[in-house]
């Protein structure tokens, strides 16, 4: 990847897979922009992104919330006045829910729906007139094995993450003309404060599961973006529940209930 004057905003950055993407950008010299809610992890992050040995990128923190369109082209402009261009932008923040549809509280499935969708739908509304003045870029969208999943309990994850997963495949037609490409990522469970802040009240066993370090993922989001495609799946155990998914739903649904019933 080269270094030269490229620019990426990292949301959802002050933890987990965000954060790892926001250190792996910084590390091969491209300069970030971090968007999260928690402006002290921010402070923190941008501590070890200026501890990272030469050529590193720059990092500018942004104190944001995703369910906020302003905060969105706050960032953006943030980005444009600092660096000049944007270049990537990986639509990272998210939050899950477990718990039946019919007893959920509403704040929590409101919750989700407008982090897992509005933010994203808020990010790429954002960055892409940015992009098309740098002349194009790649917009990356974390999403997940669970978005074909038939998966009681946390239907309303699974159900935003297959709204995200048919966004991108509309975008990558949408924004060809303009030299934006799009991917959007499929990752497992992964060992993040994700699945501890989870809203609602079921469970989750998580057995039998193997999780990955956010590391990992965030590998892939920089391989991604250093050779273009469409949908990426982050591990062959991914690749199987995805497949899974698609030639088993029953099985799977009932193999997810015992997850997160």
């Amino acid at each position: 990847m080269s270094a030269e004057a490229r620019a990426a905003l990292v949301t959802g950055a002050s933890s987990g897979i965000g954060r790892a993407a926001a250190l792996a950008f910084a590390a091969r010299g491209v300069n970030v922009c971090g968007l999260a809610r928690r402006a002290d992890r921010l402070d923190a992050l941008a501590g070890e992104i200026a501890a990272l040995p030469a050529p590193r990128g720059a990092f500018l923190p942004v104190a944001g919330d995703v369910t906020d369109a302003s905060a969105l082209y706050d960032a953006v402009a943030q980005v444009m006045a600092h660096y000049g261009r944007l270049d990537i932008l990986v639509a990272n923040a998210g939050v899950g829910q477990r718990g039946a549809v019919a007893d959920a509280d509403w704040r929590d499935l409101e919750t989700v729906l407008r982090t897992n969708i509005d933010g994203v739908l808020h990010s790429v509304r954002a960055a892409v007139p940015a992009m098309r003045q740098t002349g194009g870029g790649h917009i990356v969208i974390v999403s997940s094995v669970a978005f074909n999943l038939v998966s009681p309990y946390a239907a309303a994850y699974a159900a935003s993450k297959a709204f995200v997963s048919s966004l991108a495949r509309s975008l990558r037609l949408e924004l060809a003309a303009d030299g934006i490409h799009v991917t959007d990522i499929l990752a497992g469970r992964t060992a993040t404060e994700f699945n501890e802040r989870r809203l609602g009240n079921g469970r989750r066993t998580g057995q039998g599961v193997p999780t990955m370090p956010a590391e990992r993922v965030a590998a892939a989001i920089v391989r991604a973006v250093e050779r273009p495609g469409g949908t990426v799946v982050v591990r062959p155990f991914d690749r199987l529940v995805v497949w899974a998914n698609v030639i088993a739903p029953g099985i799977m649904g009932r193999l997810a209930r015992r997850q997160y019933r």
